[in-house]
């Protein structure tokens, strides 16, 4: 991990980590372009991006929004509006790693590195849904999985994850 600079994304790097998210999810899952210039517009410090410091692109990064709510519904992934700075939990909305650095223990450092930083700042709960294969690897990293989720963004069944923070 000594090659990469962990900190939160710059408004220029919106475009890059648009690209990102369609490289890391199907077109029915991925975010879009616009939907990503507007969370990084509105809630910049919640991104945690992996540079690599010898080229200077991003490897990766972890994203969300915070709000009051405590359950995980579809329109925080298209309403970066429902942001609430004050709010104690956090909606994650995408862990994405460029594939060339994956199997490395990055997407374990960037959740880490981000369980610690919201930790500090005394939110209290991550939330995010998953797919069933992803469920194993989220419980490596702290989740817990709640079973099915009430999203069905992109068509699909989705297992909802939370970890406290307290």
């Amino acid at each position: 991990m000594d090659h990469f600079l962990f900190r939160p994304i710059r408004r220029e790097e919106a475009e890059q980590a648009a690209e990102i998210e369609q490289i890391c999810f199907p077109p029915n899952e991925a975010c879009t372009p616009e939907m990503m210039r507007r969370r990084v517009a509105k809630a910049p410090e919640l991104f945690l991006v992996a540079e690599d410091t010898r080229t200077g692109k991003l490897a990766g990064f972890l994203n969300g929004l915070s709000t009051q709510e405590e359950t995980f519904r579809d329109e925080f992934f298209t309403d970066a509006e429902l942001y609430d700075p004050k709010g104690l939990h956090v909606m994650l909305l995408g862990l994405d790693v460029r594939p060339e650095y994956r199997r490395q223990g990055l997407a374990r450092e960037l959740v880490r590195r981000y369980r610690q930083l919201r930790q500090a700042e005394g939110r209290r709960l991550l939330l995010l849904t998953c797919l069933p294969d992803k469920v194993e690897m989220y419980k490596k990293f702290g989740f817990h999985d709640e079973g099915i989720s009430d999203s069905s963004w992109g068509g699909e069944q989705w297992h909802e994850m939370t970890c406290s923070l307290q």
